[in-house]
């Protein structure tokens, strides 16, 4: 693949296929499917999701997912420059619709969840991430939401009487559990939040492949420019770089068998 192939791929990726994905999450992180009519409801997310979002591009920044000095700048085309802003917009709003999707719409368990999102992202802010780790640690933490709400607590809610439902009513015999009302909806719901989290954790992956394309190109820039000096060129910026390198260090270790004065 020549060059040109690469960087045309990367612009596909980076101006029309990552905002696909973020545009549809940020459209179906809010919708929800009736219990009783089966209709389209969005609920539009909280204002504890924009400040999950906010700590989690924060968190994208430092697991170097988000180049803010390669994808903005006064170096480059105003159009690129455009381009890479509207990306930034959507992956804001994506997260925020991802949050949204797997918070519960109300009750206790809504603050607890959110309560939960944002020690996690808060302690994050103090590890150090590689692109590889910090994409783990997000589909582990949206996997695990994921299956609270709408696996667990849809059992909990179920009108029908779900198992989760009968066993904390055995358990908690005479408690009212009024504080964890929350609305009902259709079993549909976990699928349309299982495909939002997919596409939106499948934008993330394809945003890690980018930024390492990008990285590889520059390398191999700089080697076909290496290549393309001249023999005395290349032999100095080989000395040059042999004499940026710190010379090793040689220990002397003193024989037992010689004495010293």
């Amino acid at each position: 693949m020549t060059a040109t192939d690469r960087s045309r791929n990367r612009a596909l990726v980076d101006f029309v296929v990552l905002p696909m994905f973020f545009l549809t999450v940020a459209l179906l992180g809010g919708l929800r499917v009736g219990a009783e009519n089966r209709a389209f409801i969005f609920v539009a997310p909280p204002l504890v999701t924009l400040l999950l979002a906010v700590l989690l591009v924060l968190l994208l920044v430092r697991g170097r997912l988000i180049r803010f000095h390669q994808w903005v700048g006064t170096e480059l085309p105003p159009l690129t420059n455009v381009a890479h802003i509207w990306m930034l917009l959507t992956l804001f709003f994506a997260s925020a619709q991802a949050f949204n999707s797997v918070l519960p719409e109300g009750g206790l368990l809504h603050w607890l969840f959110s309560f939960f999102f944002l020690w996690t992202l808060w302690n994050n802010q103090f590890s150090s991430f590689d692109p590889r780790r910090l994409l783990r640690s997000l589909a582990i933490l949206f996997g695990t939401a994921f299956v609270l709400k709408h696996m667990l607590l849809a059992s909990l809610y179920s009108t029908e009487g779900g198992w989760l439902r009968r066993v904390a009513g055995t358990l908690l015999q005479g408690v009212s559990l009024g504080t964890l009302d929350a609305p009902t909806f259709a079993p549909a719901t976990g699928y349309i939040s299982f495909f939002t989290l997919t596409l939106y954790v499948a934008g993330l992956i394809l945003l890690a492949f980018a930024g390492k394309d990008e990285t590889d190109s520059v390398v191999h820039q700089v080697v076909e420019e290496y290549r393309q000096l001249p023999a005395s060129d290349r032999l100095a910026v080989r000395d040059a770089i042999l004499d940026d390198q710190p010379a090793p260090k040689i220990e002397v270790k003193n024989d037992p068998r010689i004495p010293t004065k």
